[in-house]
């Protein structure tokens, strides 16, 4: 493995490949009972952690005239079709708050989170590599240090008590940036990283400095972010109420001015701006010629923005939002267009400039989410047409957050630290979203998109579109001009099957195939969050998964009639289905098998360990008073250590892998 930095590390990872093996069990003496957390958001009546929140929403009605036959020809060249630029299958990746890497990633560069490599191997295996962007409200704040107690690579300190969002201040050592080198080399995640931006008059630039000596050699670093939603920060109390777009633009300069006389930092244009959230609009900070002005320092445009929030349930901000009531707001098309509608312009203006246009953070709302919706396979469905409506206008990727336990919008979430050794990981609905893009997009980096919904047609009315058709819509994806898959929603819910929808398609120009194969997202209602299962396979429910599916894959085959050039794929209320066009395309995002890991920290069910309970109440460094101080990076306050982590080395009839890195001057390991 090459050298991955030129700060003197050694590190190793210690993995197993899973190959088969006899399972065993762990030995608890007497558990002592779980302390039970607090919360304010939603559910009156649910205390524990928003991320393991039970609540079940009930699913909207099925659409009056609801049209169960809709049709469709698929331009077979895209001479005559507005395609998206290309796109990776790593199109939607994470955003992750700096505060959590050690419960998300792991306790340090030797000791990494093995459901979370799963996870990432999944992706990888599909899309070629990973997005990540490692920020939030606690980049700003970041400091690097020499070291920490007890081995850790960050904690947190009392919050800024200015802040609505209790944000907590950061402490973390290089080995944070060592870590996400090891990810790398492991399952070939690529990273967004912020430089601490709320005090300007003292830059620390040390996260760059060190994350491109760590990260840029191997090609894994994407970029800077130069602040966090800064048209937030007069709100937060961080700067002052005057604080505008061209005060933003002063201080970026002063940053780009110090990066570019730190020779610590050789690459100098790799700046994202200007993250806003909506409170400024993108166009009101390229009006100040920032672009311009920074041109040669800037690699990205970004924005951040949800479609609403739930702030008023966690701090008492704004207003109150009633999940069972705006649920159906995100069970159709009109969402996904409505969110893309104001950035119609600013990504076509990124464009015109030569730089990607990315939406650095999102998901279902903001302040960790709703119970009921953010967890349900209705968030799926919206996530999936959600990212499909962003690349379709202009957009280079997009970025799902990843809280706390605080937070019911998590893709995925480690069990709470006391509990890491007998519960397993949960993965959140919107997961399978990524996936799912992953799959659609492909590996290639060719894949064009179209939204084609506003060319359905119903048998009765071929001219004009079924009203019905932004609870159907239809994306076609393109490589090398030619239709190689297509995306189908039905967002409706109809447990007695009568709202399955026949779609049939067929080939402007040309013929379609013999035959079609056919990938389902499913679940038996929008509402569902423990029955979500992507071609026959799942990941399970609450604390049930180590990041490998669960499950044997289902791919149904469609037969079609080339003779009459027309396919008709049905679709289960609810659903998304992916078909596959050509064999090619099925290959490209199917991998004939998927790297995963065994972890050496095992749990209840596959460890011969013997742990003493007072062992389980302190596992993972953290002690009950320390515990509430790992959810979202907005409940906190005082300072924590974000977590560690206890191995059990075993051999079990494993195979070891020794996965690792020399990082010194020279050589290779």
């Amino acid at each position: 493995m090459p050298v991955m930095g030129a700060m003197e590390l050694r590190s190793f990872v210690l993995l197993f490949v899973a190959i088969p093996y006899s399972l065993a069990s762990v030995t608890v003496y007497s558990q002592i009972p779980l302390g039970q957390a607090t919360q304010s958001a939603s559910a009156a009546t649910y205390t524990a952690p928003a991320a393991y929140d039970p609540t079940v929403l009930n699913p909207p009605p099925v659409p009056p005239s609801f049209s169960t036959q809709i049709s469709l020809s698929v331009p077979a060249t895209s001479d005559n079709v507005s395609l998206s630029q290309p796109l990776k299958g790593s199109f939607l990746g994470f955003s992750i708050e700096f505060s959590v890497i050690s419960q998300v990633f792991g306790k340090n560069s030797s000791f990494i989170q093995v459901p979370f490599l799963n996870l990432m191997s999944n992706l990888r295996q599909r899309a070629g590599e990973v997005r990540i962007r490692v920020g939030g409200n606690t980049q700003e704040t970041a400091s690097l240090v020499d070291s920490l107690p007890n081995g850790d690579m960050a904690l947190k300190e009392p919050s800024n008590l200015n802040d609505p969002t209790s944000t907590p201040a950061l402490r973390y050592t290089a080995d944070a940036l060592y870590m996400l080198g090891n990810i790398s080399s492991l399952v070939d995640v690529k990273w967004f990283l912020g430089i601490p931006f709320n005090d300007t008059t003292n830059l620390r630039l040390q996260i760059a400095e060190v994350g491109e000596a760590v990260l840029d050699s191997g090609g894994y670093l994407l970029g800077f972010q130069v602040g966090n939603e800064p048209d937030l920060y007069a709100a937060h109390g961080v700067r002052p109420s005057t604080y505008s777009p061209y005060d933003y633009f002063g201080e970026v300069g002063i940053l780009v001015d110090a990066v570019n006389n730190d020779n610590s930092i050789p690459v100098k244009n790799n700046l994202v701006v200007p993250s806003v959230s909506g409170t400024w609009t993108p166009e009101d900070v390229f009006n100040t010629g920032i672009v311009t002005s920074y041109d040669n320092s800037l690699g990205y445009l970004a924005v951040e923005h949800y479609p609403t929030d739930n702030c008023y349930a966690q701090y008492g901000i704004g207003s109150p939002v009633d999940p069972q009531t705006v649920f159906p707001d995100y069970l159709n098309h009109t969402s996904a267009t409505s969110l893309v509608a104001p950035y119609l312009n600013a990504s076509s203006y990124a464009a015109s400039v030569g730089k990607p246009f990315v939406m650095m953070e999102t998901n279902t709302a903001s302040c960790g989410g709703f119970p009921g919706i953010s967890d349900s396979f209705g968030a799926a469905v919206w996530a999936v047409d959600f990212a499909l409506q962003m690349g379709a206008v202009g957009f280079w990727g997009a970025m799902l957050h990843v809280g706390g336990q605080d937070d019911y919008y998590n893709p995925f979430t480690p069990p709470p630290t006391n509990q890491s050794s007998y519960h397993q990981w949960t993965v959140g609905s919107v997961f399978y979203s990524s996936l799912f893009i992953a799959e659609a997009l492909g590996s290639s980096g060719t894949a064009r998109l179209v939204d084609l919904t506003n060319a359905l047609t119903s048998p009765s009315d071929t001219t004009t579109p079924p009203a019905t058709s932004i609870y159907t819509p239809v994306y076609a994806i393109y490589e090398n001009g030619a239709p190689a898959r297509l995306v189908v929603f039905n967002f409706v819910t109809d447990t007695s099957g009568s709202s399955t929808v026949q779609f049939a398609f067929g080939l402007g120009g040309g013929n379609v195939p013999g035959s079609v194969q056919v990938k389902y997202l499913l679940a038996p209602s929008v509402s569902d969050k423990n029955n979500i299962t992507w071609a026959g396979q799942t990941f399970g429910s609450t604390f049930e998964s180590d990041g490998r599916f669960q499950g044997s894959p289902s791919i149904t085959t469609i037969s079609c009639s080339p003779s009459s050039n027309t396919c008709t794929v049905p679709l289960p209320a609810p659903c998304i289905a992916l078909i596959f066009l050509t064999s090619s395309a099925y290959a490209e995002s199917n991998p004939s098998s998927t790297v995963t890991f065994a972890t050496t920290a095992l749990t209840q069910t596959w460890n011969t360990a013997t742990i003493n309970p007072t062992v389980l109440a302190t596992s993972n460094g953290m002690s009950g008073k320390e515990r509430d101080q790992l959810a979202s990076t907005s409940r906190e306050n005082g300072a924590a250590s974000m977590g560690t982590g206890i191995g059990v080395g075993l051999g079990l009839g494993l195979v070891g892998l020794g996965v690792g890195a020399w990082m010194g001057g020279a050589g290779t390991w």
